[in-house]
């Protein structure tokens, strides 16, 4: 059930229905296909993060497309989104916590990644040099086989020159390794728009507060910031495995300062959150790394999800 209009570009909480992925299936593939290129793996609840995102930010441009717009990835990590923005056509700030500095090669290629100061990005060869020295679980040949065989796949790819189709004189990914309660080096009203896939519920709920705060001051008056969250029934409580915090209709109020006129399908909440159960395509396509560690969002890779996406919209006022 879709019950929130996305045509609407309002503040809303709307409750991620799995049936955005037949609304959007052109979409879900691409998502797919540029995943599988950059040798990337979802979230168990990425695709729908993404889909709902990617379709409710172009309601805010016209015509509706990206190309040519200043968009920051907030809790970007290495994840899909940025890319695809990048490749879209959109000037993006990739900004997270954790560095990045050493990004792998395979992105250098194929987008022109800078570093929004200088410690923000290493040289290719530091991260080559850094890659080699990382540490590995298993046996010591099939460590350094694996090893060997990223490495070769990234340098080649890297040495052999951009992908046709990509414009590498265009700077398209900024990247800045920065805490999101303090983007010092960005301005007041900045950017066209701000996303976020599946980061802000590692704040704590207080700092959740202040990194939205910092958020909009960046944004353009009028542009948004949408953001996917995860969701609580009733009130918020913590998720262990994931290390993040679910959190009620309530609380994203007040967190995000939303009018009490803000839409929101909360009512829908156990139903929805039945058929994300019953979602045979998101089970069947859940990633490796859940089976190799306990500390994500579906320990030892068992089916049985505990939580469901949410997300949120507050375009800032004019």
């Amino acid at each position: 059930m879709n019950t929130v209009d996305p045509k609407s570009g309002q503040d809303r909480i709307e409750i991620l229905s799995v049936e955005l992925l037949n609304q959007n299936r052109p979409l879900v593939e691409e998502l797919k296909t540029l995943a599988r290129s950059l040798r990337l793996e979802f979230g168990w609840h990425y695709l729908l993060d993404l889909t709902w995102t990617i379709q409710n930010l172009a309601v805010f441009f016209s015509p509706p497309t990206v190309k040519g717009k200043t968009i920051m990835d907030a809790g970007a990590g290495t994840g899909i989104m940025q890319w695809y923005l990048a490749q879209a056509g959109a000037q993006v700030y990739s900004v997270d916590r954790m560095s990045r500095a050493h990004l792998p090669l395979r992105f250098r290629n194929r987008f022109n990644v800078h570093g929004l100061r200088t410690s923000d990005l290493a040289s290719a060869w530091s991260a080559l040099v850094a890659h080699l020295n990382r540490p590995l679980n298993g046996p010591f040949y099939r460590r350094w086989a694996g090893a060997a065989a990223a490495i070769g796949r990234d340098l080649g790819s890297y040495l052999s020159g951009p992908i046709p189709g990509v414009d590498i004189h265009r700077p398209a990914v900024w990247i800045y390794n920065q805490d999101l309660s303090n983007l010092t080096d960005i301005p007041d009203d900045a950017l066209d728009a701000v996303v976020s896939i599946s980061a802000l519920e590692h704040n704590t709920p207080e700092g959740l507060e202040k990194v939205v705060d910092e958020l909009m001051r960046v944004l353009k008056p009028g542009a948004p910031l949408l953001a996917t969250l995860t969701a609580g029934r009733d009130q918020d409580w913590w998720h262990e495995a994931s290390q993040g915090w679910c959190y009620g209709e309530a609380s994203l109020r007040q967190r995000f300062k939303l009018s009490p006129s803000a839409s929101s399908n909360y009512a829908h909440y156990d139903e929805l959150f039945t058929r994300l159960k019953e979602s045979t395509e998101l089970r069947q396509n859940l990633a490796r790394f859940y089976s190799q560690d306990d500390k994500k969002g579906m320990p030892r890779g068992i089916w049985n999800p505990e939580y469901q996406p949410v997300g949120v919209i507050k375009v800032k006022p004019r």
